[in-house]
């Protein structure tokens, strides 16, 4: 099965096994010549099993049951973060949300609460407030800045949309007692940085993914956010971070 897709400015071809991966991409259907294809076989179906069972990430996904189509969906999803960084883009694992046209990307350990915190955004800022991507946007960087793109990989809640923003700040959650938020260094969010994109497993694609993190390194502004889940959270970091 056969369908074509635009993700960051860049159309695919996907070439698969199974119909529900054209499904789950149905929002990003475009016509046009491909930059690039995707092609899954067996073998990636195969491979994501494995990597799945092992996969700590893997505990938010039970409900998937690691249906072959849904293993597929992974596939293609590998198969386009791989090619990625070919485009000066890469993939993040984070809850993006956009207000007042600037997009504002929150990372942490799964488990954290990134996308309860946007959902308190959602919660306190209404109609201004645009969920980008909840789980796995893209991002574009070059001399001009970074930008946040949608994908079909939007998080078991399928929140997320097909556009793209500015990003104005990445946010580092971690849980508290009492909310607090700071400004930190780019040297202090790289860790976090290098844990939440997605690393490709080609040597030079994975160059290019280093290189393009130096540059959003002197691009955007890095927080530091100690929340609760109170609605308070959403006050203090949006306050702070909106300059």
């Amino acid at each position: 099965m056969t369908g074509t897709y635009k993700m960051a400015e860049k159309i695919i071809e996907v070439n698969s096994i199974y119909e529900k991966v054209h499904s789950y991409c149905r929002d990003y259907r475009c016509e046009g010549v491909p930059d690039f294809v995707v092609t899954t076989t067996l073998d990636d179906i195969y491979f994501e099993g494995i990597r799945s069972e092992k996969n700590d990430c893997a505990q938010e996904l039970e409900h998937c049951k690691y249906t072959d189509d849904y293993l597929e969906e992974l596939a293609v999803y590998r198969k386009i973060a791989e090619k990625m960084p070919e485009y000066d883009t890469f993939l993040f694992h984070g809850s993006a949300v956009a207000v007042d046209g600037q997009c504002y990307l929150f990372t942490a350990k799964s488990g954290t609460g990134k996308s309860t915190h946007t959902r308190l955004w959602r919660k306190l800022l209404g109609e201004r407030v645009v969920m980008v991507n909840d789980d796995k946007p893209l991002v574009h960087v070059d001399e001009r800045g970074a930008v946040v793109f949608g994908t079909p990989y939007n998080g078991k809640h399928r929140l997320g949309a097909n556009i793209s923003m500015p990003l104005k700040a990445v946010c580092i959650l971690e849980r508290a007692e009492e909310n607090n938020i700071r400004r930190i260094t780019s040297e202090e969010a790289y860790t976090t940085l290098l844990q939440q994109i997605y690393r490709p497993s080609d040597v030079s694609a994975l160059a290019k993914t280093l290189r393009l993190i130096d540059r959003l390194r002197e691009q955007v502004m890095f927080w530091r956010l100690g929340c609760n889940m109170d609605i308070s959270a959403a006050e203090v970091s949006y306050n702070a971070m909106k300059g």
